[in-house]
């Protein structure tokens, strides 16, 4: 993939909650909510300080990540749905 997310942003793809209930119960897709759970694709270099200097990012691709639920703007890239966000929009890692 080719696109790299400027500042502090970062890429992220959703994780698929399961299909079925710890009791056995189906859920169909219209009772679904969207997951606020995802993977890191990539991650910018950071934001910057009035003075210039770099804020290093917390989080890193591959890290695992709760973010809000109406967190991120939906895009597709290489036929893919994914969000991009600010990192303060993560809630925090798994």
């Amino acid at each position: 993939m080719a696109f790299t997310p400027l500042h502090d942003r970062v890429l992220v793809r959703r994780i698929e909650g399961d299909d079925v209930t710890k009791g056995g119960l189906i859920i169909p897709d219209a009772a679904k909510e969207k997951p606020a759970e995802g993977e890191i694709v990539s991650c910018g270099a950071g934001a910057r300080k009035d003075s210039g200097e770099l804020i290093p990012m917390d989080v890193k691709a591959g890290d695992k990540v709760l973010f809000g639920k109406w967190s991120g703007t939906e895009v597709k890239i290489d036929g893919e749905d994914l969000l991009i966000m600010k990192e303060s929009d993560i809630l925090g890692t798994l």
